[in-house]
């Protein structure tokens, strides 16, 4: 997204919120004009051919531009006119403050931003991302337009759910003309496989439908995405992503990744800058991110009924317990950590794994304690506290934990039904456990205000 005092997170680089993948297939779109019309030969170039070029009196034809079109410059071609109908370029303007000072709120003259979003159904519902329309404010009354290639006047949208952990929302537009309305298939990114061809749409610094062509880099990169249900403060659940040397940039946001069918793989949410760690605006440095689509689908019911307000990732039913307590001035902050974090006498003494999330309460009705599992009680020993007795989870699904945000990036992607299994140690016994999602571990709450 687009907006000049959006702050940078830098970790060597900066990373920017704002993605590319698949094999080419012959003939893949199968509606687009493009296809349907007998591509031209390309002309192949053979060694003396090309040796006669670089000769005296080497005699050539030059290609011409139908001959010169490829069999994957085809395919895209295809792709875009065939899909980027469905593109919307989105915009979020913040109300102007009402302090002479801009010192509540937003600005005195309001601020704004711009990104990307796509169709995903006939009703002209939207996914883009959760910063996307949040850049600006929208708990305070921000205002969300959108508009579609050809359409000269934008038109307001409102906000139907909010995903903040997974950086995801989805909008609909007000008043749209139903002929606008193009929705792009959704496809499957169960499945992807490195060096695939993938096409990018969005609205890079603004410049709205823009497209791009890359490959995916890494099919499953894990990295920290999404925010707190709250405003967008920085949460960071590890989740999976689709890792492309696409160029994308601020303002793809929320834009489509598709692959060579023209279906919707991922949708663009970060960036790694170098330059952005200088100088504050993100710059595609080839590393960017894409969410993947079946996540999104995994949502989406969820989002169509959350009437505006939070749908929150999973959750089987623990709290934690091992706090650092941290002198703030105003108080103790206790920090979670894991045991990792405490030193081998402590380690001993409460006869905990070297490394594990410590469960400090366990709900109940919920799946854990559906499952067994068994919270400790509360010790303040010195700097810190320490459930004593409660169970320590050390994986999941066959992954290392050591936080909640370990245990959290295992399951967030699950739906009611999936079962998450658990290596948890008490008092140095080691024991399987299967937590099953039930309904209860998926819920939703009003809007965030401020």
């Amino acid at each position: 997204m687009s907006k000049s005092s959006t702050p940078v997170i830098v970790a060597a680089a900066a990373v920017i919120g704002l993605g590319l993948g698949a094999t080419v297939l012959r003939g893949a779109v199968p509606t687009s004009s493009a296809q349907t019309q007998a591509q031209p030969q390309a002309q192949v170039l053979t060694p003396s051919a090309i040796d006669a070029t670089f000769k005296p009196g080497g005699a050539m034809q030059p290609l011409g531009e139908a001959g010169a079109k490829l069999q994957n410059e085809a395919n895209t071609i295809a792709i875009v006119k065939q899909y980027e109908p469905g593109l919307v370029y989105v915009s979020v303007q913040a109300p102007a403050s009402t302090d002479p000072f801009g010192q509540s709120g937003s600005q005195s003259g309001g601020q704004g931003g711009v990104g990307s979003g796509f169709f995903i159904d006939a009703a002209g519902d939207i996914l883009t991302n959760f910063h996307v329309v949040t850049e600006s404010g929208q708990t305070l009354g921000a205002t969300i337009t959108v508009r579609v290639q050809g359409q000269k006047t934008p038109v307001k949208a409102r906000i139907i759910g909010l995903a903040p952990q997974y950086d995801l929302a989805l909008i609909r537009p007000e008043n749209i003309d139903k002929a606008l309305i193009k929705p792009i298939p959704l496809g499957d990114s169960s499945a992807l496989e490195v060096g695939q061809k993938t096409v990018a749409m969005g609205a890079p610094f603004g410049f709205d439908f823009s497209v791009t062509e890359g490959i995916i880099s890494s099919a499953s990169r894990q990295i920290p995405i999404g925010f707190s249900s709250g405003a967008r403060s920085a949460e960071g659940i590890t989740q999976n992503a689709i890792q492309t040397d696409a160029a994308i940039n601020p303002g793809n946001s929320g834009g489509p990744l598709l692959d060579s069918t023209g279906r919707i793989i991922g949708i663009n949410t970060q960036i790694i800058s170098p330059a952005g760690a200088q100088s504050g605006v993100g710059q595609s440095a080839g590393v960017g991110f894409a969410i993947p689509i079946n996540t999104a689908k995994n949502l989406l019911e969820r989002l169509k009924a959350a009437n505006g307000g939070v749908v929150l990732a999973p959750a089987i039913g623990v709290e934690p317990g091992l706090f650092v307590l941290q002198d703030t001035g105003n108080g103790a902050l206790k920090v979670e950590v894991g045991t990792s974090a405490l030193s081998s006498q402590a380690r001993t003494r409460y006869k905990l794994p070297e490394s594990g999330f410590l469960i400090g309460k366990v709900l109940p009705g919920s799946p854990a304690a559906a499952a067994g599992l068994r919270g400790g009680t509360a010790e303040t020993v010195g700097g810190g506290q320490v459930a004593a007795g409660g169970d320590v989870i050390v994986s999941a699904d066959g992954n290392p934990v050591d936080s909640r945000q370990d245990l959290q990036a295992v399951y967030i992607a699950k739906t009611v039904g999936d079962t998450v299994k658990l290596e948890v140690v008490n008092a140095g016994q080691k024991r399987s456990v299967t937590v099953t999602l039930d309904q209860s571990s998926f819920t939703t709450t009003p809007v965030p205000t401020r």
